[in-house]
């Protein structure tokens, strides 16, 4: 059993990362159903949610089904910062989560996100506000630093842990990498090992396999996996881990049937919560990767992806149960 503030999860927990445009309800349900133990919104802007933006707010659908859930907020203004705090309160998460990882450039430019990394006085500033300023507990997703000569992860966990937070999930990639090259795990692991560190440390970063969760486990002893990318359209990934974990089998990839009938689940979601204009488009960016490695599945996605007519996507969805029987 691990705890973070009054949160009970699983020894090792399996995370959902918060991936803008993709952790949203209808994935959260989807990744919920194949086994993730922890998940968190899309990231929020505390400047969107004090001036209540349509789409901020959005961000803070959460449904009971989904807990334990954190919200994840980015900013650079700690007044914003603590308003916007104030308003997640409401819809009442299990945990607050501070993005100190984001590398986009419209992002840092301001000081938010990665760019917090250049100014770790603000960060630990900022982080001590937050934690002051809610019951719920608090945690950090960053990064090893911004860039290659700058790799101070050690010297951010230590200072956030001593202002409050109950656990940080680290990507091992610096701001400039943002997502080439190869995650850093070792790097994590000194942190994990750091005699001053007694909070958790979750690994973030290039987990694409069970055996992949396996190491990052038994060889490196962190506390968890955080999983991002390698769950876009694959939210049976926390099954196949957990399976792996107890049986060391590998669960094979589901089949074509199976993986229709999660894209019409999701589909069937995106438009209860967000209409069927909204459902339909949001949920295009996905069917790349439900049906990755399937063989002739090209003139299919081309139809899905164009296609905005909810009864003809149905009667292509019907089409590719025929074509791969």
């Amino acid at each position: 059993m691990l705890k973070i503030g009054s949160v009970i999860l699983p020894d090792f927990p399996l995370i959902l990362a918060p991936m803008e445009d993709i952790s949203d309800p209808p994935f959260r349900a989807l990744c919920k159903e194949y086994g993730v133990d922890l998940m968190f919104t899309e990231f929020v802007s505390s400047e969107g949610l004090i001036r209540d933006a349509v789409k901020s707010a959005k961000k803070l659908d959460i449904f009971e089904a989904e807990r334990p859930i954190g919200v994840q907020i980015f900013g650079h203004n700690i007044d914003s910062m603590l308003k916007a705090v104030e308003r997640i309160e409401r819809v009442e998460p299990d945990l607050i989560d501070i993005n100190y990882g984001c590398p986009v450039k419209k992002v840092v430019r301001k000081g938010a996100g990665a760019g917090i990394l250049r100014d770790l006085d603000l960060m630990q500033k900022m982080t001590e506000a937050v934690v002051k300023h809610t019951n719920l507990p608090v945690t950090v997703k960053t990064r090893l630093g911004w860039d290659e000569n700058s790799i101070v992860i050690n010297e951010v966990a230590e200072r956030l842990q001593d202002v409050g937070i109950k656990a940080i999930s680290i990507h091992g990639r610096t701001r400039k990498q943002m997502y080439s090259g190869k995650a850093d795990w070792h790097k994590i692991a000194e942190v994990k090992h750091n005699p001053r560190i007694k909070i958790p440390v979750f690994a973030n970063g290039d987990i694409k396999t069970p055996q992949d969760a396996e190491r990052i486990r038994d060889q490196f002893g962190l506390d968890g996996a955080m999983i991002g990318r390698a769950a876009i359209g694959n939210p049976w990934i926390f099954k196949q881990i957990k399976h792996y974990f107890a049986t060391g089998k590998i669960l094979e990839m589901p089949k074509v049937s199976e993986r229709l009938s999660m894209v019409k689940k999701h589909l069937k979601l995106a438009i209860e919560w967000k209409g069927e204009r909204l459902g339909i488009l949001e949920t295009r960016p996905h069917y790349s990767n439900y049906f990755k490695g399937i063989p002739d599945f090209k003139q299919f996605r081309i139809r899905l992806v164009t296609e905005n007519n909810l009864d003809e996507i149905y009667r292509i969805f019907d089409e590719i149960e025929r074509y791969y029987g």
